[in-house]
Parts: C-alpha cells; sequence; structure tokens
C-alpha cells in the first residue's frame, strides 16, 4: 500500500542545523533542483530518512586546498509505503509513466 506524496520541502543545508522531515519507515523519495525542477535523485528505499540523510547533495571538491563546491538548492518530497517491495513497485509504475510520457513527447 502506498501513501500520497509529502509537501516539496527545502533539503536542508550544511552547517544550518536544519533537520529533514522523512519517515523512517519504507518509501519513495525524490530530490530536484529547485530553480528547475530537474530531478536530482529519486529511490525507493528501506528507510526513507536514513537515504535522504545520506544522498550527496554537494559536489566535493577534487583538492584538499579548495573549499567544496557550494550546495545547490534541493527541495524534496517523500512518499512512505507499507514495505520496500510496495515502494520498488511504485516507484517502477512512475518510471513507466514517465518514460511513456516522454516517449510520446519526443
Amino acid at each position: 500500500m502506498i501513501s500520497t506524496w509529502s509537501e516539496w520541502k527545502r533539503y536542508p543545508r550544511a552547517g544550518r542545523g536544519e533537520n529533514l522531515e522523512a519517515p523512517i519507515t519504507p518509501g519513495i523519495y525524490e530530490v530536484r533542483f529547485a530553480a528547475s525542477g530537474a530531478l536530482h535523485s529519486f529511490g525507493a528505499v528501506d528507510n526513507v530518512a536514513q537515504a535522504l540523510a545520506l544522498l550527496p547533495a554537494a559536489s566535493k571538491s577534487w583538492f584538499s586546498r579548495r573549499a567544496p563546491a557550494e550546495t545547490p538548492d534541493l527541495e524534496y518530497r517523500t512518499c512512505a509505503t507499507a514495505s520496500k517491495a510496495d515502494a520498488k513497485a511504485a516507484a517502477d509504475r512512475m518510471i513507466g509513466r514517465r518514460e511513456t510520457y516522454m516517449s510520446g513527447a519526443a
């Protein structure tokens, strides 16, 4: 069983003491660039909060002398499910619909 998507929320920035608001249950997450709406990442996972917390939001510097690159302005939303299998099935359906839409739009 799948619940509904949460509202879009601003992805917390490192060093500002902001927190993620996400379920600690299986589910789906979607992260996008706030300015363009372009997809940053998407996944079906066992623990949505943990997956979002471990998400590499900023690019790292290749050289230790340089500061890390600016963190992009991201937004995220989540959808809790009863199990990871439900999350995977819902994600597969969403990907299938997106592919069908894109092939018709091309």
